[in-house]
């Protein structure tokens, strides 16, 4: 009995401890961002979101700024209209878009008046 207490004990200081390690790593990447968006590196998520708009039709539901050894990037996903999920990228240095992924995509894409 003593055993199997020692090792739920030990569970539960595992998870607390890995918990909290993913808290502060997510902290020192909100912390890199804010950095690069003060030194002028990156487009605000506002712009972004304004670019978003102005290409596509659809909600936004999730974005995600990242930097994987490379350049960063606004990952964004856009519940269209009709139900599906696009998957856009946009380089976080210029706003440009990268990519664009998911039925649907060409449907939601906003025809430019020019």
């Amino acid at each position: 009995m003593g055993s199997r207490r020692s090792v739920s004990l030990l569970a539960v200081a595992l998870a607390l401890a890995l918990a909290w390690a993913a808290a502060a790593m997510a902290d020192d990447d909100h912390a890199r961002a804010r950095a690069a968006r003060e030194a002028g590196l990156i487009v605000s998520l506002q712009a972004i979101l304004d670019r978003v708009q102005a290409d596509f039709i659809g909600s936004p539901v999730e974005v995600e700024l990242e930097e994987d050894e490379g350049p960063w990037i606004y990952k964004v996903k856009l519940l269209t209209p009709a139900g599906a999920i696009v998957k856009l990228e946009y380089d976080a240095r210029d706003g440009r878009l990268l990519r664009v992924k998911g039925r649907g995509a060409e449907a939601a894409r906003r025809q430019r008046q020019d």
